[in-house]
């Protein structure tokens, strides 16, 4: 039996677009490109990542661990300060953050007694870290104290310092306006201004596959925003009620139940026809838009949804 209980959010236990981070990340590892990995300064950490983005990245950078979580208040006052006093450094430290709702073995494993809490790791150790919501001078300061620690741990052990890129390395492409304004508009709740955002990028670059994700997850957000899952749950019951199953699956979707909900959607290609199998389709089409294409549950579900068509 389907469970909907869990809260869904494309920025919250569940993201979607981590999917994307995920395969871009083992498709790094396997062409040897793990340095491109290194660059980022902001990273979102799960229990299967835990070991690639935090401990590995800590033997050479300093990784600071935000372990936060949508419940806790003070997780929303304190992230946007780390994301900030972190990014400063250019790349000197790296950001780590862990919803512990959603990886509880991480703070489990770290001994969390609340959120939000953060801890300084430094070759594959917690090194130092504290457990409130600091102003943004204090957070500073913090950070001066832990890089300046680690400055003295390079100068006593010169060989663990490492190389300096070359000169000749490319920048990152600054980020598209319209895809930081719709970033924003998450983070403000304001889902019209994301679509909208999205929306612009998309007619500029049709082919942009984060405006794609983004637009798609949306609309899957705002379809679900009323959703009763104690009522849906009940409607399930009846085969009949298309709407219901459609709703399901995209409940399914956000808590991270893809193949699930896919499935959901294709069994009721297969026993529809007429208007309500062609409204099932679109559908399922739309759920697709919400991963990136190399995800290997589309490759799955295009199969399968071609055979229930055929």
């Amino acid at each position: 039996m389907a469970d909907f209980s869990r809260p869904g959010s494309l920025y919250g236990a569940v993201d979607l677009g981590a999917r994307k981070q995920a395969l871009e990340a083992q498709a790094r590892r396997e062409t040897g490109g793990a340095q491109a990995a290194s660059s980022a300064s902001v990273v979102d950490v799960t229990e299967e990542t835990f070991t690639t983005d935090v401990i590995d990245r800590s033997m050479s950078v300093p990784v600071v661990l935000d372990l936060w979580s949508p419940r806790a208040p003070g997780s929303a006052q304190l992230s946007p300060v780390l994301e900030k006093v972190v990014g400063d450094l250019g790349g000197r430290a790296v950001l780590a953050k862990v919803n512990v709702d959603g990886s509880p073995q991480i703070a489990q494993a770290l001994r969390v007694q609340a959120v939000p809490t953060v801890l300084a790791i430094f070759q594959g150790q917690a090194v130092t870290g504290f457990q409130q919501v600091l102003p943004e001078p204090e957070v500073r300061r913090w950070l001066d104290e832990l890089m300046a620690a680690v400055e003295q741990f390079y100068q006593a052990n010169p060989g663990a310092r490492p190389p300096a890129e070359g000169p000749g390395e490319p920048e990152a492409p600054p980020a598209d306006p319209d895809l930081v304004a719709a970033e924003q508009a998450i983070d403000q709740g304001d889902l019209d201004a994301a679509a909208a955002a999205y929306e612009r990028l998309l007619a500029r670059v049709p082919g942009d596959e984060d405006a794609r994700m983004g637009l798609a997850g949306v609309r899957l957000i705002k379809r679900t925003s009323d959703a009763d899952p104690d009522d849906v749950q009940r409607r399930l019951q009846d085969p009949a009620d298309i709407d219901a199953h459609l709703l399901a699956a995209d409940l399914e979707m956000l808590s991270g139940s893809v193949d699930q909900a896919f499935e959901r959607i294709i069994a009721v290609v297969k026993r529809t026809s007429g208007d309500d199998r062609d409204k099932a389709r679109v559908h399922l089409l739309g759920l697709f838009e919400t991963l990136p294409a190399e995800d290997p549950s589309l490759a799955k579900a295009r199969r399968a949804l071609a055979s229930a068509l055929f």
